[in-house]
């Protein structure tokens, strides 16, 4: 028996750690003892069931996981190789790692760095690993450092975060924008030069093209925040869309791309196939300062997470959670 967050939909929702047994594990070829498990926004949202994350029910919450192997008909894995996964519909449609134990697809699991303990890998997660995939992404449209500043929206949150101190290693420029005005500090030791509020960026019915400043712009948050960093965007310049906190619609023109020839980029962390996640974590492992990372990881208890995901999910937390799962 091993414990796990367990969300239930039966007469009402129910969000509680049980008891579970290995026979109620979905098959999968690599057996796995999970010792850190991470809050996204997106565990957050299924753990609150304020958003239709969970697609089949019972489900295990979490999306993240690192740990060991315990067994495995993989050729590609053995007993005893430490793992970290991100996404792959767990905590959606499979079972997921907030859990002591869990059974997965080999083809989800990349071998963790050696420069990165469980927990660091954690302090990462979907979120850290999702901010260097649009790291990745506005490097290969060709942007550099020099080229001028780069904005990162809802910096205080995870990918935000992350976001920040990676690109700021780099060289970057980097201008942070949130709405908590009193973590300035937080994210200027992770590299911002400059914080801005992000009500400068929330206006609705605002003008399609305003004044040039972004050579480029991460963005976790969507709708009109993404709008007005995509008005504010160089000629040239390159857009990455990785998130929808504020909201999941688009209300802008065409008028940025066609007169300004910038360039919007989706990205995907959730089903990014095998080779891409490989590459991202091997640049997380050269790139990522870990004195940043620690300056922006809390962990918790496994008793804890429900508490701090109803945090999560109101905005009050910053940085990244990990969870001690065992």
């Amino acid at each position: 028996m091993f414990k796990a967050l367990v969300l239930r939909k039966e007469d009402a929702f129910t969000a509680q750690i049980e008891s579970l047994s290995e026979d109620a594990l979905p098959q999968g070829d690599v057996f796995v003892q999970v010792h850190y498990s991470t809050l996204n926004y997106k565990d957050a949202l299924a753990i609150t069931n304020t958003a239709p994350v969970v697609r089949q029910w019972p489900m295990v919450a979490g999306i993240d996981g690192a740990g060991v192997v315990l067994r495995s008909d993989s050729a590609q894995w053995h007993e005893g190789q430490a793992f970290v996964h991100n996404g792959w519909g767990l905590g959606e449609t499979r079972f997921g790692l907030l859990s002591e134990r869990a059974s997965l697809e080999s083809k989800g699991l990349v071998h963790l760095p050696s420069v990165f303990t469980p927990l660091q890998a954690m302090a990462i997660g979907t979120a850290g690993y999702t901010a260097m995939l649009s790291v990745m992404a506005l490097e290969r449209h060709g942007l550099k450092p020099g080229d001028g500043e780069v904005l990162v929206t809802g910096a205080t949150g995870g990918v935000g975060s992350v976001a920040v101190a990676l690109l700021s290693s780099l060289g970057y420029t980097v201008v942070a924008s949130t709405g908590k005005a009193s973590e300035a500090n937080y994210l200027k030791s992770l590299g911002a030069s400059d914080v801005i509020d992000r009500a400068e960026l929330s206006v609705q019915n605002s003008r399609p093209l305003q004044k040039e400043r972004w050579a480029g712009v991460v963005d976790s948050v969507g709708s009109h925040t993404l709008v007005n960093a995509l008005a504010q965007t160089r000629y040239s310049g390159v857009v990455s869309a990785c998130g929808l906190a504020q909201g999941f619609d688009l209300p802008s023109t065409v008028m940025p791309f066609i007169l300004r020839g910038v360039s919007l980029l989706g990205i995907d962390s959730v089903m990014a196939p095998l080779p891409l996640r490989i590459e991202a974590w091997e640049r997380l492992a050269k790139d990522m300062d870990p004195i940043k990372l620690g300056l922006m990881t809390r962990v918790i208890a496994m008793q804890e997470v429900i508490e701090v995901a109803h945090a999560l999910r109101q905005g009050q937390i910053k940085g990244r959670v990990v969870v001690k799962v065992s």
